[in-house]
């Protein structure tokens, strides 16, 4: 009989307020779900722009057993430092140009010793015109599977196409490809044919009362105007939004998913 694992993740954590909902109601979450690995994207962790190494340990100490990013993994210097010291626990998209620091992928195992891969990848349709991540993920994934039939994707993208596009190249490639970037969940939540498991996007951890996390006097006050402002991370209206993978160890194929949308009760 074939065993799975379920994989838990928490789509982009916003600021302060997403690490007090990490902190607060992630426990809760696992505790209802049991998964057997926890991923989350916390490129925007600090301030709702890039991670420091205080909140790095911080998200660790919360449960969180990897961290991906995005195109915002740049904005505080110090997770360079992070990179080159061997954090093991976070990595960057896979398709930045070779000689870039840090991993885009890593291999973490569950209590239990099974091997997941976790790979990143960014787009680049209205975003930074990077590499390939077409073909940065076929390069990961033959890499990945040396070692592990358990594949997570992270797919970082500002398009619904580009993530769509590469949910079905991958189809049967990876466990899972789950969107991120765009801090608006979608309810696409499907298995592919060859047993992957889509979302266009996971949705965002912090304050939804909000224009995608930031707060949206200062956000409408630019689309009016025309003038540049600085934004701030909005604080009300708190959830917890993901999802959570089955998938089979011995196949690799994801067998369910799950979108989460968890709201933290106001005190």
């Amino acid at each position: 009989m074939s065993e799975t694992i379920k994989i838990l993740f928490v789509g982009d954590i916003i600021g302060k307020p997403g690490r007090t909902v990490i902190k607060e109601l992630l426990p809760k979450v696992v505790s209802r779900h049991c998964p057997d690995m926890v991923i989350a994207n916390g490129e925007n962790a600090a301030g709702g722009f890039g991670i420091t190494i205080s909140i790095y340990d911080e998200l660790l100490r919360s449960g969180i057993d990897v961290i991906t990013t995005g195109n915002h993994v740049w904005d505080r210097k110090e997770v360079i430092d992070l990179f080159k010291g061997g954090a093991a626990e976070i990595i960057r998209p896979a398709n930045y140009p070779e000689g870039t620091p840090g991993p885009g992928w890593v291999i973490k195992e569950t209590p239990s010793g099974i091997k997941v891969g976790v790979l990143n990848l960014q787009g680049r349709v209205f975003m930074q015109n990077i590499d390939c991540p077409f073909i940065a993920a076929r390069s990961a994934i033959a890499e990945i599977k040396k070692i592990t039939p358990i594949i997570f994707i992270d797919m970082h993208a500002e398009t619904t196409s580009e993530k769509s596009a590469i949910g079905w190249y991958l189809d049967s490639e990876a466990s899972a490809v789950v969107g991120t970037h765009t801090h608006v969940q979608t309810s696409d939540e499907r298995l592919l044919p060859g047993g992957t498991a889509f979302i266009t996007d996971a949705g965002m951890t912090g304050p939804v009362d909000s224009v995608i996390g930031m707060q949206r006097e200062l956000v409408l006050d630019r689309f009016l105007t025309g003038m540049p402002n600085r934004f701030e991370v909005a604080s009300k209206g708190l959830e917890l939004q993901g999802a959570i993978i089955t998938v089979d160890t011995t196949s690799g194929k994801a067998t369910a998913i799950e979108r989460i949308k968890e709201p933290l009760t106001p005190r």
